[in-house]
């Protein structure tokens, strides 16, 4: 199980990983042409949440309801995160089905979940955002007494901490909980990630040793795979703290090369860790590589992490796929490895 680095003081030597990442066998869909601009979609919902946000735009809770109880009563915790997370975005705009669903069932887990969820959301872009965020942590403690064993609230709890300012002691205390629920949990971890890089600025070597460690320890199909990607977005779009190795960058875009091999091609499940790794492929100069995840996204682009350089983040998708297409049109010179990647947004 891993563990922050800064909090446990314990160390271990990075390594590369030891298992091959070329030529790994993939799921191929059959080739066929891109997708056509207009027909490139942004954070499309999969089949299970997109009628239940119809439903919700009718008024209706009790799909969203039904679809949470399955997600806790298959301990299906990365999608129960994912679904809670866009179930509050919604009710920001559009909260008459949730308020509806909280007076009736007040006790309900799931409504629990998904309005410490809100909750938090609401507060964060503020100015006062810290002081705000305290006065939320009861509906945040309410969301995990109502299911001992679901993660989630965990990993609301952990972003809580680093926008309230909370103290590297307590937020410990969380991610020990958080892990004893669910050791491999991708919100988790990347809510610590974030603690980390937050508190302790600039630190990407810690970054990279967390990131590194709990994907050695993770299955081969987790989404924590996918964490030392998510340190080396970090590092890039930074410009600020000690280098990384360029050997150290393409480590992590290859362990979710690997990853994202596992998964089929245009599917919207996986669409947001492609995009991601797209991005750092597109920073490394891997063009080849970066056209591949490409094929893979087929017509998902997703807001993250496109809607960090823009307002648009479609449009933003849009012009790195032209740039990606024109690098490899007739063939990129130039080794997939070569070079020093610069910090700094593309």
């Amino acid at each position: 199980m891993a563990l922050l680095p800064p909090f446990n003081r314990t160390s271990r030597t990075y390594r590369p990983p030891s298992w091959p990442v070329r030529g790994l066998a993939r799921r191929d869909a059959p080739r066929t042409a891109p997708p056509a601009d207009d027909e490139v979609l942004l954070d499309v919902p999969d089949d299970r949440l997109a009628p239940v946000l119809v439903a919700a735009a009718r008024g209706e809770y009790a799909p969203a309801r039904e679809l949470l109880a399955a997600t806790r009563a298959e301990a299906d915790w990365e999608n129960r995160d994912r679904y809670a997370r866009r179930l509050a975005a919604f009710a920001r705009s559009r909260d008459e089905w949730y308020e509806e669903w909280r007076t009736a069932a007040p006790h309900d887990p799931d409504a629990l979940l998904v309005g410490a969820q809100l909750a938090v959301d609401r507060c964060w872009g503020s100015p006062a955002r810290a002081e705000l965020l305290r006065e939320v942590s009861p509906l945040i403690t309410a969301a995990a007494h109502g299911d001992l064993s679901d993660p989630v609230p965990w990993r609301i709890a952990l972003d809580h901490a680093r926008g309230s300012n909370a103290g590297h002691t307590y937020f410990e205390e969380l991610w020990e909980a958080a892990v004893r629920r669910a050791p491999h949990h991708y919100g988790c971890h990347v809510a610590a990630l974030r603690y980390l890089a937050a508190f302790w600025q600039s630190s990407h070597h810690a970054c990279f040793d967390f990131a590194d460690l709990a994907a050695q320890d993770a299955p081969a199909g987790s989404l924590v795979q996918a964490l030392p990607a998510r340190a080396a977005f970090s590092y890039l779009t930074d410009g600020r703290g000690p280098e990384v190795s360029r050997a150290r960058l393409d480590a992590a875009a290859d362990r979710v090369i690997a990853l994202s091999a596992r998964f089929p091609a245009a599917d919207p499940w996986p669409a947001e860790v492609r995009n991601k790794l797209m991005y750092v492929l597109v920073r490394l100069e891997r063009w080849t590589d970066a056209g591949e995840q490409l094929r893979l996204i087929g017509p998902y682009a997703t807001s993250f992490p496109w809607g960090r350089f823009s307002d648009d983040p479609l449009g933003r998708f849009l012009e790195i796929r032209d740039e990606i297409r024109r690098k490899t049109a007739g063939g990129h010179p130039g080794s997939e490895h070569a070079g020093r990647a610069r910090s700094g947004d593309h």
